[in-house]
């Protein structure tokens, strides 16, 4: 016996309420994770990969999982296309009742970037799908042109953010070219921005001690990302690789360590009055105190407490008092580290590092 409309809507209503109460089971546990559980905003990607030439690819059946964003209702729906409570339970009623008769519904618009696409009209088509197990939808697809190659991992963790941010960065330094095999990676958004400031400042710290008679020994911007690179960048690296640090570090990369040991020299430097820590300095008194490994944390915590209890702290974790008192005298003679160097007044004493 075949369903009449009135059934169908039935039913439709229904699985709508079953998957709406899905996706507030999904927003509540992202309120325990902290994971973002709306659609990606394709503004947002096209705009951060400067993605604008569009080709024209005609209609094809795309994997419903591949399609990750979309381009206005990102907060109707979650990330797997679940309805939130401002969908309108008719409109995705009548939806569902169309893709499960003989009447059947349009294809889908969709813009690709990479292998993901992003809705630009079929919102509830896709969410409907979805709800009915769908694996594939018909679509109308506009493939938008990046030199980021996107795949439906990459975000996961914000790592299309990263890919962006890292194809920036090579266009501003060109470190790809000018030292072929440089791999600086890392694992979270935001860290790319950083090093140019890194790069600035070398170039800055290596002019201000040229003569002015001697204009010609300046670096400009592509010198500098190379003298960046080799002189204190890879230092750090390779101190990195010769203690093996990377191994209390699981999850994380050699940049990622890199720009946490800079801070921690600047600011061990800076707390006890030291001179620049050398990069093995550095390695050593941050493995001394940070690690990622749960058992070695506990160890270090009970160490540092201990070392504030019976040595009042004077030395710090990895540095010998040998070592120490040569920092301190290289300190006394002039040369500080970065922060103390930011904070002093114009005229006085430069930084010697």
């Amino acid at each position: 016996m075949l369903s009449t409309p009135t059934t169908n809507t039935v039913e439709s209503k229904e699985r709508f309420r079953r998957h709406l109460f899905r996706a507030q089971l999904a927003d509540l546990f992202a309120l325990i994770t902290g994971a973002n559980t709306d659609l990606v905003r394709y503004d947002e990607v096209a705009k951060r990969l400067r993605a604008r030439q569009q080709v024209e690819m005609g209609t094809e059946f795309v994997p419903i999982a591949k399609i990750v964003g979309s381009v206005g209702r990102y907060q109707d729906f979650t990330r797997t296309f679940l309805p939130r409570t401002n969908v309108n339970q008719e409109r995705w009623a009548r939806v569902d009742t169309a893709m499960n008769s003989l009447e059947g519904v349009p294809p889908v618009e969709l813009f690709k970037i990479g292998d993901v696409y992003f809705v630009r009209d079929g919102n509830h088509r896709v969410s409907v799908a979805r709800a009915n197990g769908s694996t594939y939808i018909e679509a109308y697809v506009t493939e938008v042109k990046t030199d980021v190659p996107l795949t439906v991992d990459d975000f996961e963790r914000d790592q299309w953010l990263i890919k962006a941010e890292y194809t920036e960065f090579m266009a501003q330094t060109h470190l790809d070219i000018l030292r072929p095999g440089a791999d600086i990676r890392f694992t979270e958004p935001g860290r790319y921005e950083i090093l140019p400031r890194h790069i600035e400042v070398h170039r800055y710290l290596h002019n201000e001690r040229i003569p002015l008679h001697e204009p010609q020994r300046a670096m400009d911007w592509e010198q500098a990302v190379m003298s960046w690179y080799d002189t204190v960048y890879m230092p750090v690296i390779e101190a990195i690789r010769d203690y093996h640090i990377l191994e209390h570090f699981p999850e994380r990369t050699e940049a990622d360590l890199y720009l946490w040991i800079v801070y921690h020299r600047e600011r061990l430097a800076q707390h006890y009055e030291l001179a620049p820590l050398s990069p093995e300095e550095a390695v050593i008194t941050f493995a001394e105190t940070h690690s990622e490994l749960p058992l070695e944390r506990g160890w270090q915590a009970i160490r540092q407490g201990l070392h504030r209890t019976f040595w009042d702290d004077e030395v710090p974790l990895g540095l010998t008092e040998e070592e120490f008192r040569a920092l301190r005298a290289r300190h006394d003679a002039g040369e500080i580290s970065l922060a103390e160097a930011a904070e002093q007044e114009p005229g006085e004493s430069q930084p010697d590092h």
